[in-house]
């Protein structure tokens, strides 16, 4: 994949489109505007010299000051020509009557330079960027040439980068560590205070040495065993007030978004009081001061004996300051044996089947005792060399550019050091789309899906030959968690990652790179210190800022070149969004304090491509949001929009709109014709003229619809994905969807026509149905019903247990096979026919707790069935309380 010239990246900050939209100026038409030319095609050979120096220079770890100099003047000015050029743009011509997008204006706006005024004004615009260029350029030696190192991208996540994040059977080194800790969890020898508190275990250990992990694989193996669980991540700006929401949300299994705010002592006594009666496990992850742990104990009853609760943190007096109040000792996490680094190293390196080559195994012990068993500098450094060849010299040349950092202090220095080899070796738009992570909150997880769109609208990505955008920002994605840079979260039924985490440690090395690039600015972060600071912002993220420090925080900043703003938690006393008019991303997600007067200048945000309003108490929209005409994202899930201005429909870039089942919209939405993911939409509140125009939009590939009567829609060619919940029936339109690959259908009664339709579905991959029939009649699948392709098969019934038989030739593909049993009565409705499955791998079954003497019994027979299928599919059964 081709991405090196992307259009927005931290080495060469926006030179890319100046060019294209210069570019556009040279054009024939424009032919007569000779003075004008002439300065434009001087100031674009020079730009285009600068940018392919800026590339390789990207790819220098360490270059001299003046070049270094250099480098920032050439970035920032090239922001500041982008500016200026669209603000010239966007001032000429017809304000009434504005074309879509920038080169379209441009066109429009040069068409009207008759007017000696207008030509006079660009002609001056133009030799005073040129100026501006020649004496930045005048204060640096003449370019120099310098070898870059050939970059690749892989275009799938390489599964053995994934495998060292796997479950715990995969997991190096964590089986005795896991034992140790249940131990100690359930031991009662060794406690010296009374046995009425519940028991704490507090682990403690540097960074990089997974504490997390360790306690995430506790917390999976015995959460079952307890009334209600809880895993939240601390870090070192906790928002107390969303902390507390988490818990009391996990605890009590309701949406967070219905976790009322009140105060911090009003939520404590919620979640005490739910706790009091009930055994519980919780995880408090990432502890960096006494005093959030102070008050986030007040939340757990003291005098559950039964209940049990984890810490981890760095620090050591936080780990017994944990032990105060409730009944505990400390557990010091272990570095990695060489035995377990060396399995974690190749495990990435190599194939299953293959050794580590013999000329590769001295350098290779050398490599891992300089890791000091450390495993996040195991995953970094085999990340890296993934990506190099297989020879001494070039792994000698990793070793040696270690150095002794990590010989004088394993968890900082060489760390920090690994990290600086591992983002050198990035190309040019991965270290842009690595930076760009560090505007999200310390430990938080980070949706794949939002992390793309926001790549995209920021310019990092675009669309390239026969792939979109988002394809391509997928790949990005991938190779990030391929090189070990960031972390795997939750995965989807295909095993694709859905999310992800970013480690504290590159957490802190992309800020301290972020800043020093005057990439991204952070306000109410610890920053690292690294000199003087810009006072220009281009990136701005506000994260727990107090109130009342908001001005000091913001004295000599300077926001009317800033491109992207997110707000995270609270709003912080900035000036009117009209004051950011060139502003491509805002999100104000979770923004808990954003009201909708905010929001009346957002139409003037002529850029604006994203806008993120999920979970504020926004109520309504701008009348004139249809104004933002270059709008690719906007999500307002967890609103308080109940209706869409009628101006919606002339977003003629719109792309996802996400929004909540109750929102009404207005009509005209066939004109939406960029629409591709729609989320959601309830038919029973929406005019049938919506949904005739719905059935219109020849993009949409994402479909998220609530219907109780049919809908007939002209998208079979384009639909991949829907969503159906609370149907009657399978409806019979969708046996003509011929491209859907997934569908997740709740329907009260599903039967063998229904089957028969979903089976000839020429293209499905995923189906997840279920029913609520409340008959004893066994759903029989044969090689006649159809699902010629199908990969995964997910099937429940709310009211009966699942009664399925699987027949010869049926489902010739499927590899995974997901039953939810939530009411199973008898072991015998498990004799369905498997081993007429022949690609089954994989086989999961979730049951409601009932007699155990039955569970035991289908466990048992689903044990049997697996083992004397030819696949000897894997086995996964759980038991739900």
């Amino acid at each position: 994949m081709s991405m090196e010239a992307a259009l927005v990246s931290v080495a060469t900050g926006v030179l890319k489109p100046v060019l294209e939209k210069l570019a556009t100026l040279l054009g024939n038409e424009y032919k007569r505007f000779k003075g004008v030319r002439k300065e434009i095609k001087s100031l674009s050979h020079e730009l285009a010299a600068m940018e392919a120096f800026l590339l390789k220079m990207s790819d220098v770890e360490d270059p001299d000051v003046q070049d270094k100099v250099w480098m920032n003047e050439v970035r920032e000015l090239s922001y500041d020509m982008e500016d200026a050029i669209d603000d010239f743009m966007q001032n000429v011509g017809d304000k009434d009557e504005r074309p879509d997008g920038f080169i379209e204006k441009i066109k429009s706006s040069l068409g009207k330079l008759g007017k000696m005024k207008a030509r006079r004004r660009i002609g001056r615009e133009i030799q005073d960027l040129k100026k501006q260029i020649l004496e930045v350029g005048e204060r640096n030696e003449r370019y120099k040439s310098r070898e870059a190192f050939s970059k690749t991208i892989n275009a799938t996540v390489d599964p053995r980068a994934l495998a060292i994040f796997e479950h715990a059977s995969k997991l190096v080194g964590i089986d005795e560590p896991r034992a140790e800790l249940i131990r100690l969890l359930t031991d009662d020898n060794g406690c010296a205070t009374t046995q009425h508190q519940p028991k704490i275990v507090s682990i403690t250990g540097p960074g990089g040495m997974g504490k997390t992990t360790l306690a995430n694989q506790v917390y999976q193996k015995i959460k079952g065993q307890f009334d209600c669980c809880a895993f939240l991540s601390v870090s070192r700006s906790p928002d107390m007030m969303n902390i507390l929401r988490t818990i009391l949300s996990e605890v009590s299994g309701q949406r967070y978004s219905n976790t009322e705010e009140g105060s911090v002592q009003i939520l404590i006594t919620k979640i005490n009081d739910f706790l009091l009666d009930k055994r519980y496990f919780v995880v408090v992850d990432d502890i960096w001061d006494m005093d959030t742990w102070d008050i986030i104990k007040c939340a757990f009853p003291a005098t559950s004996s039964t209940s049990r609760i984890i810490t981890t943190t760095r620090i050591n007096n936080v780990a017994h300051s944990c032990l105060s109040s409730f009944n505990g000792l400390i557990y010091n996490i272990s570095a990695l044996g060489m035995v377990h680094s060396r399995q974690l190293f190749h495990r990435r390196l190599f194939k299953s089947d293959q050794d580590c080559p013999s000329h590769l195994q001295e350098i290779s012990e050398q490599i891992l005792k300089k890791c000091h068993g450390l495993p996040l500098a195991i995953i970094a450094i085999s990340g890296l060399l993934a990506n190099t060849k297989r020879t001494e010299d070039v792994w000698n040349q990793v070793k040696d550019s270690i150095g002794r950092a990590l010989e004088r202090n394993p968890s900082v220095e060489g760390m920090m050091k690994i990290l600086s080899l591992s983002y050198f070796d990035l190309p040019p738009y991965l270290k842009t789309c690595l930076l760009y992570l560090s505007m999200y909150v310390e430990d938080s997880i980070i949706e794949k899906e939002n992390l793309i769109q926001r790549w995209i609208s920021e310019g990092f990505i675009y669309k390239e030959g026969r792939y979109t955008a988002y394809e391509l920002g997928e790949r990005c994605f991938n190779e990030l968690l391929n090189r070990g840079l960031i972390q795997p979260g939750a995965t989807n039924a295909y095993g694709i990652v859905q999310c992800c985490r970013v480690h504290d440690t590159i957490l802190d090395f992309i800020i301290f790179k972020s800043i020093e690039e005057n990439f991204v600015t952070l306000l109410g972060v610890p920053n690292p210190t690294i000199g003087k600071k810009s006072t220009i912002v281009r990136r701005l993220c506000v994260q727990g800022v107090e109130e009342g420090n908001s001005a000091l925080l913001i004295a000599d900043l300077v926001f009317s070149h800033v491109r992207s703003l997110t707000m995270v938690g609270g709003l912080l006393e900035i000036p009117s969004l009209e004051e950011f008019r060139h502003l491509r991303v805002l999100d104000l997600n979770y923004c808990s304090k954003l009201e909708d007067h905010h929001l009346e200048n957002v139409v003037r945000l002529f850029q604006l491509r994203y806008l993120n309003l999920k979970g504020t108490k926004i109520s309504k929209l701008p009348k004139q949001i249809g104004r933002l005409e270059c709008l690719e994202v906007l999500d307002l899930r967890g609103t308080s929009v109940k209706q869409l201005p009628a101006s919606i429909v002339n977003l003629g870039k719109l792309m996802h709109l996400l929004v909540d089942d109750n929102v009404q919209f207005p009509e005209g939405v066939a004109k939406m014709q960029a629409l591709e993911t729609l989320e959601y939409v309830n038919a029973s509140i929406q005019p049938l003229e919506f949904l005739c125009g719905l059935g219109q939009l020849m993009n949409l590939r994402n479909l998220w619809l609530i219907l109780d009567f049919e809908f007939y829609s002209d998208t079979e060619d384009t639909l991949k994905r829907m969503f159906l919940p609370y149907v009657p029936h399978v409806p019979t339109w969708v046996g003509s969807l011929r491209n859907l690959q997934r569908l997740y259908i709740e329907a009260v009664i599903v039967n063998h026509d229904h089957l028969c339709m979903l089976g000839a579905l020429p293209s499905l991959l995923f189906l997840h149905l279920e029913d609520e029939t409340e008959s004893n009649e066994k759903l029989k699948i044969s090689g006649e019903v159809g699902f010629r392709f199908l990969k995964i098969f997910i099937y429940g019934r709310f009211f009966e247990p699942v009664d399925l038989m699987f027949g010869t030739r049926s489902m010739p593909k499927l590899e995974k096979l997901e039953l939810h049993e939530f009411r199973m009565v008898e072991a015998n409705s498990l004799g369905f026919g498997i081993e007429n499955l022949p690609c089954l791998t994989s086989v999961k079954c979730t049951a409601v707790a009932g007699d155990d003497g039955i569970v035991e019994a289908v466990k048992t027979a689903m044990e049997r069935a697996a083992s004397t299928h030819p696949n000897h599919p894997s086995l996964l059964f759980q038991r739900l309380r």
